[in-house]
């Protein structure tokens, strides 16, 4: 009896170290992750992540979109424009609800 309860403690022992074990070692992982430098590939990436976001601030939008592309999006805009009804299609509707008349039924 004594041995088996023994065990299950050394069980639950045992279990809550590992957990304890991976949690700390998935933190130091992402801490030595950040120290350490970039792998040439993520850093490529990153960079190119980087020079686009700075493109597209510039430009003011799609990077290097041409007069093609411009104009089929102003030609989508005017398709959906006509099939919803018109109004200005780059900002959120306006939904108002209105508080509906409820009457008090005798009993």
């Amino acid at each position: 009896m004594a041995l088996h309860r023994l065990f299950q403690l050394s069980s639950l022992l045992r279990s809550a170290v590992s957990l304890t074990l991976r949690r700390n070692l998935g933190l130091s992982a992402v801490l030595f992750n950040r120290a350490k430098e970039l792998d040439p590939i993520q850093k490529l990436f990153l960079d190119k992540i980087r020079d686009y976001n700075t493109k597209s601030k510039s430009s003011g939008g799609i990077v290097e979109a041409g007069p093609a592309y411009q104009k089929n999006l102003s030609d989508e805009v005017v398709k959906l424009q006509r099939l919803y009804g018109g109004g200005d299609l780059m900002k959120f509707p306006e939904v108002k609800f209105t508080e509906p008349k409820l009457e008090e039924v005798a009993k």
